[in-house]
């Protein structure tokens, strides 16, 4: 199973997910680290993902290539992260075959009603149930 992880600006949300699914998974998963910048992507493979890339052709090409996408709820909108997110890039995301995981953390003006606010760490650890469930679906 390929599962992209994608991040911009310094990349810390991507690698704690990326170090979650490696100490969960090991090699049972290849993780694509996809960054918005070379900082962000730099930093996921440093927290040990299979593979990294960077910038909009890069995600745009990659996103349709993989059984699950996972980042912050902000990778599926155009202009964020500081603008880094092109609206090309969120378009891709948003319509790629991929199963995709948002985490509900975002630095942009939103707000999603009925998500309750947790920190970063049981995010991640929500994560990993809704990744079983693809693995065995999958089978």
């Amino acid at each position: 199973m390929r599962i992209a992880v994608i991040d911009g600006q310094g990349g810390g949300i991507g690698s704690a997910i990326i170090r979650r699914l490696k100490d969960e998974y090991g090699e049972k998963v290849e993780i694509w680290a996809l960054g918005s910048n070379a900082i962000a992507t730099a930093a996921m493979m440093k927290a040990r993902a299979n593979r990294g890339a960077t910038g909009e052709n890069a995600i745009i090409r990659s996103v349709a290539r993989v059984e699950i996408v996972i980042g912050t709820i902000s990778v599926v909108m155009a202009h964020a992260m500081m603008g880094e997110l092109t609206p090309a890039m969120a378009e891709a995301i948003a319509a790629s075959p991929a199963k995709k995981i948002l985490i509900p953390l975002t630095q942009e003006n939103l707000t999603v009603v009925g998500v309750q606010k947790d920190h970063l760490p049981v995010l991640i650890d929500n994560l990993i149930p809704l990744i079983n469930e693809e693995m065995t679906t999958d089978v």
